[in-house]
């Protein structure tokens, strides 16, 4: 991480800000870096989601038989791929 120059503002009502003054005390932490930690805690797990998966050994073979076969044609998807939508009835 690099220096912190950038600035996050929250507003919060009365008992959130009590809870979060409770935890971060009860972790040794300030409000500032119990919330961070927390809400960069949170980030890494959502976007995990979205960039990493794990498969065990059976699942990885599914997984790896599906991207190597051979393509082939889904009935009715190539008209469909070629049919107008409503973005082009919109221009």
């Amino acid at each position: 991480m690099g220096a912190k120059n950038e600035r996050i503002s929250l507003r919060v009502d009365a008992g959130t800000k009590r809870l979060l003054e409770a935890a971060s005390e009860v972790a040794g932490a300030t409000v500032s870096s119990f919330i961070l930690d927390a809400a960069t805690s949170a980030a890494q797990q959502e976007l995990a989601d979205r960039t990493v998966f794990r498969l065990d050994e059976e699942q990885w073979a599914a997984f790896d038989a599906a991207l190597s076969r051979e393509a082939g044609d889904v009935p009715g998807l190539r008209e469909l791929m070629n049919s107008p939508t409503i973005l082009d009835e919109m221009s």
